[in-house]
């Protein structure tokens, strides 16, 4: 399904701004809390847009089943490895956002 490539190409992007926007927060900081603020909240923001496209997936996943069966072991094989690399992008994002909280 394309669409799901679609999908993960903007969990990326969403995962990708995430983290510029707390890296961003952590390095103002000290020397500009408001703007540190302003970014991290943009961050959180990036971070449920993450939750939201991912929602997004698996209804289309679980409504592919429901219609057509088991969706091919190779489309399934690509969403599971870029999932993986989803989760891993999200923990280390969130890893950054507990630093900010610090």
């Amino acid at each position: 399904m394309q669409i799901i490539k679609t999908i993960s190409a903007q969990i990326e992007a969403e995962l990708h701004d995430a983290k510029n926007y707390v890296q961003l927060a952590l390095k103002h900081k000290d020397e500009h809390p408001d703007l540190a603020s302003t970014y991290y909240r943009l961050s959180e923001d990036e971070m449920n847009h993450v939750g939201k496209l991912h929602d997004a997936a698996v209804v289309l996943i679980e409504d592919y089943k429901a219609k057509k069966g088991a969706p091919p072991a190779a489309m399934l094989a690509v969403y599971e490895y870029l999932h993986e690399r989803h989760i891993e992008a999200e923990a280390e994002v969130r890893s950054m956002m507990q630093m900010w909280k610090k």
